[in-house]
C-alpha cells in the first residue's frame, strides 16, 4: 500500500512525503504425497506389484512462494512372462523455504514362465516393494529410497519357492504366495486430511493357482490377481496408489496397472490464493481448504 504524508514547517512551507508499506505472511500447511503404485507381473503365478510411497508432512507456506506439486502415474504391468512389471512414477511437492517431500514409485511385480523352467523376474524396490515370483528372496525392497518415517514396506517372497508374493503397502508388507491360492497385497494406510477417511497405498494381489476366483483385491487400493485360468491382474485404483495385481497362467497374460498417484493440500481457507494450475480439485473441510491434485500443477501461496 501507498500514502502520503503531507507536513507543514515553522515557516509555513508545506512538503509531501510518499510512503510504501509492505507486509508478508506465512501459514502452515498439510501435504499428503502419494506416487503412482508399481504394474503386477504377467505369467505363472507371478507377483503383485507394490503401492506408490506414501508420505505426509506438514510445513510453512510463504506469501507469493510458487509450489510445484508432480503426480505420479501408475506403471505398466508386464506383458512377458519373464520381465518384471514397470514401477510407478514418483510424486511430489517442491518450493522455495520448504523441504522437498518425494515418495517414490512402487516397484513393478514378478513374472515367472513355468513351461521355460520357472525363469523368473525379481519384485522390484521402490516406495514399497513388488511381490517375488519364484523365489522367496526375490521380493523388492519397500521404504526404498529411504524416508523416516518409512513410506512403505517389502513385498511378499514366493510360497514354498513357487507361488508368488503379494505387492508390499504403506502399512504391512506384501504376504508370501501360497502353495494354491494368490495372496492379498499388503495393507495400506488411511488419511483423513480430505475430512473424511480414505485409503491409500494397497499392494497388489499375487496370482492365483488353482483356477478358481481371482484373489480379492486389496480394500485400500492394490489390484485383486489373475487366476490359473490365464487371467490378467487387477488394476490399482485411480489415485490411491495402488499396486497392480499379478496375472496367472502360460497364456498371453498382463499384469495389473499401478493406480495413478495424488497430492493433496490443506491450507486455511482465510489464506487461500486461489492461485492454481493443473486443474485441482478444491474443497472445504472446517476451517481447511483443501486442494487435490491428480495431475501436475503448481499453487502459489
Amino acid at each position: 500500500h501507498t500514502f502520503t504524508i503531507r507536513a507543514t514547517d515553522a515557516q509555513g512551507q508545506t512538503s509531501d512525503r510518499e510512503f510504501t508499506l509492505t507486509s508478508s505472511y506465512s501459514y502452515s500447511a498439510d501435504f499428503l504425497v502419494i506416487a503412482g503404485g508399481g504394474g503386477g507381473g504377467s505369467g505363472y503365478y507371478s507377483g503383485g506389484a507394490g503401492a506408490g510411497g506414501y508420505r505426509t508432512s506438514t510445513q510453512t507456506f510463504g506469501e507469493g512462494t510458487v509450489y510445484t506439486i508432480t503426480v505420479g502415474n501408475g506403471g505398466a504391468g508386464s506383458t512377458n512372462q519373464v520381465v518384471v512389471g514397470t514401477n510407478g512414477s514418483n510424486s511430489s511437492i517442491s518450493g522455495s523455504g520448504i523441504t522437498t517431500i518425494t515418495s517414490a514409485g512402487g516397484g513393478g511385480g514378478g513374472s515367472r514362465n513355468n513351461s521355460s523352467g520357472g525363469a523368473s523376474a525379481k519384485g522390484q524396490d521402490g516406495g514399497s516393494g513388488g511381490g517375488s515370483s519364484t523365489q522367496q528372496s526375490d521380493f523388492g525392497d519397500g521404504n526404498t529410497p529411504t524416508t523416516s518415517p518409512s513410506q512403505g514396506n517389502n513385498g511378499g517372497g514366493a510360497g514354498g519357492n513357487t507361488y508368488g508374493g503379494a505387492g508390499g503397502g504403506a502399512g504391512a508388507t506384501g504376504g508370501n504366495g501360497n502353495a494354491v491360492l494368490g495372496v492379498v497385497g499388503g495393507v495400506g494406510l488411511a488419511n483423513s486430511i480430505t475430512g473424511s477417511s480414505v485409503n491409500y497405498a494397497g499392494g497388489g494381489s499375487s496370482g492365483k493357482g488353482d483356477g478358481s476366483t481371482n484373489t480379492p483385491a486389496n480394500a485400500f487400493g492394490g489390484g485383486f490377481g489373475g487366476t490359473n485360468d490365464s487371467n490378467n491382474g487387477g488394476h490399482g485404483t485411480a489415485n490411491t496408489g495402488g499396486g497392480g495385481g499379478g496375472a496367472s497362467g502360460n497364456g498371453s497374460t498382463t499384469g495389473g496397472t499401478g493406480g495413478s498417484g495424488v497430492v493433496i493440500l490443506s491450507v486455511p481457507s482465510a489464506k487461500y490464493s486461489g492461485n492454481i494450475t493443473g486443474s485441482p480439485t478444491i474443497s472445504v473441510s472446517g476451517s481447511q481448504r483443501i486442494i487435490k491434485f491428480t495431475q501436475s500443477g503448481t499453487y502459489t501461496a
